[in-house]
């Protein structure tokens, strides 16, 4: 007999354990049956560059649409060290150095297509976000946006890093998860949590194993200060206030 438990899903998937060993991920929205897709072509490649492992998915039903891919032992990262660091440092180093041209072939959003995104974004942000905040922190929110809107697009990115998504099992990284929003954009857009919202000691590690320079990191900071800016548009949309509040005293906190 088939086991089923539903897991804690994302903003884009609902996400069920089967059998204890397997991941069956189905789109909460249309939009996201197409990312689904892109993932199932481009992670049978992508995971062999990789140096840790990461989900590789096969979509076994399409109406409705079900991606299913082998569980990867772990649990989610709630202390992070220096040695963690330096893995993912290496990590992020090799995913950054993916040949862009190979996986724009395999489905992968390309940079004119994310730019127009990245534009369309920030001008929600713009529409629906400002105004909620005081009027004395809207010109450094504002110039926010700005900075943001000018940032390269010329890097694979995961694209959604964060504690949630970092496993880890008998005290070293087992995997990274949860690759949907993968696309190519700014490489300081996987380093923005990562270095500014992590300890000291991970940070340190992770930036030396990563060579990231002092530009990146000023990138990744920008990046790390929209963050919470997601939050209150998804809250909006799904009209979920405390989501809303929670994210606007995100963007103050971080601005």
């Amino acid at each position: 007999m088939t086991s089923r438990i539903e897991l804690a899903g994302g903003w884009d998937s609902a996400a069920t354990l089967v059998d204890g060993r397997w991941i069956e991920r189905t789109p909460r929205r249309p939009e996201v049956a197409d990312a689904l897709r892109v993932e199932a072509r481009l992670m049978p490649w992508l995971s062999g560059r990789l140096p840790l492992p990461v989900p590789v998915p096969e979509i076994v039903e399409t109406g409705p649409l079900v991606a299913r891919h082998p569980l990867i032992a772990g649990e989610p990262a709630d202390r992070l060290t220096a040695a963690h660091g330096r893995e993912l440092g290496r990590f992020l180093r090799a995913l950054h150095d993916t040949p862009i041209a190979a996986a724009v072939a395999l489905g992968l959003p390309d940079a004119s297509s994310v730019l127009r995104a990245r534009t369309e974004t920030l001008q929600r942000f713009q529409a629906l976000v400002l105004p909620r905040l005081p009027a004395d922190r809207r010109a450094a929110a504002d110039a926010l946006l700005t900075d943001v809107l000018g940032l390269p697009c010329d890097t694979v990115v995961h694209a959604d890093l964060g504690p949630e998504h970092i496993l880890v099992r008998h005290g070293d990284l087992s995997g990274v998860i949860d690759w949907s929003d993968a696309h190519v954009d700014d490489a300081a857009l996987d380093l923005g949590w990562v270095l500014h919202g992590t300890p000291p000691e991970f940070a340190a590690a992770l930036a030396e194993a990563y060579g990231a320079t002092e530009d990146q990191r000023r990138r990744g900071l920008l990046w790390h200060r929209l963050g919470p800016w997601f939050e209150v548009v998804h809250g909006l949309d799904t009209d979920q206030p405390e989501l809303v509040g929670s994210g606007v005293a995100g963007v103050l906190d971080r601005l």
